[in-house]
Order: structure tokens, then sequence, then C-alpha cells
């Protein structure tokens, strides 16, 4: 116990850090080539190891057998899809089903991440990318969080010149769509907010 509360003592630590850092203008993202198809698998065997039949959560991966190639931040793409996996995990029903899919796409890469957990209000959708928002504030439901992971993605999605969206209805699960631009996912200068 001692241990999996100083994991995620260093986790908020980590994105109060990275989130200031982001506001700052400090944040550098890395640029090199790498496979986005293995990195999703990878992320997927991870996950699926952290969970260990918990709750009995499945994970399911479409993605091409073969490697697509990028340029760009391999570790910070690994922090957004280990952040919609790790969320989707939190939301989803026992017995759920999370499936993680990835398809090229005319001059774009599309990573989307789906759930059959509890899903956003429509009035809700938008404001959840915001800065400490969390949807349900006084953790009714037991998912704890700061409130900093959804915006760091966006963030982070940003600087990489991509999109970040999310398709929901209340009681019938979520969607995060990552859009990427496929010859190169180099960060542009960093975004004014």
């Amino acid at each position: 116990m001692i241990s999996q509360e100083s994991e995620r003592l260093t986790r908020i630590v980590g994105d109060i850090m990275l989130a200031n850092q982001i506001d700052a203008g400090r944040l550098r993202l890395k640029d090199h080539e790498f496979d986005v198809a293995g990195l999703v698998r990878a992320v997927v065997e991870e996950m699926e190891a952290s969970l260990n039949g918990r709750e009995g959560i499945s994970l399911e991966l479409v993605a091409p057998e073969s490697a697509v190639r990028v340029s760009g931040d391999e570790d910070r793409l690994r922090q957004i899809l280990i952040n919609l996996v790790d969320n989707a995990v939190k939301y989803s029903p026992e017995g759920g089903r999370i499936e993680i899919s990835m398809q090229q796409r005319e001059g774009s890469l599309r990573i989307a991440v789906r759930d059959q957990g509890l899903g956003i209000p429509h009035g809700e959708q938008q404001r959840i990318f915001g800065k400490f928002y969390r949807l349900d504030p006084q953790q009714a439901r037991g998912v704890g969080g700061t409130g900093l992971g959804l915006y760091i993605c966006r963030e982070l999605v940003r600087r990489m010149a991509g999109r970040v969206s999310v398709v929901s209805r209340e009681g019938q699960g979520s969607t995060f769509v990552v859009d990427l631009p496929l010859i190169s996912l180099r960060a542009p200068e960093p975004v004014a907010s």
C-alpha cells in the first residue's frame, strides 16, 4: 500500500510539474523517428499487465501489424496513450471492454480509445480538457485524480500539431480520439493559450 501511494504521489507531482512547464512555454518535444504501431502495442501490453485481470476489464487492440514510422516525441505520445487508457479503465464498469484502435488516414494517423463506461454529459465534453477540471469533483464515483490528465493530453497533442476530441453519451461510454499528422509528429513552436 505504501508503494502504491508513493507511485500515486509521484504521478501527481509529475503532472503538476509538466502542466507548469506547458503553461510557461518551457516544454520542448523530442524529434526522432519511431514506430507508432509498436508503441501502441507496448502501451496496451503494459496496461494489461497493470490490470492483472482486475474487475474483468479487457483491452482489445485494433492496429496494423506492420510498422508505421513517424518523426516525433515517442515518450510524450506514450504518456498521452497511457493517460487515455488509464482513464478508460477508471471509468469502465466491471467486465467492461476497452478498444484501442489505430488507423492511417490520408496524411494523418488516428488513435482512438473507446470504453463502455459512464459516459460524459454533452455539456461537459469540452470542459473536461480544462486545467484541474474534474467531472466528479466530490469523487462520489470513487475515481481519484488531479484533473490535469486530459489538460496535459490536449496540450501535448496540440504541440504535436494534432487534435484530441471526445464523443460520448451518458451511460454508453466514451471514445477519445487523437488525430496526428502522419508525415511528421514534430512540434511547432509552443501554442499560446
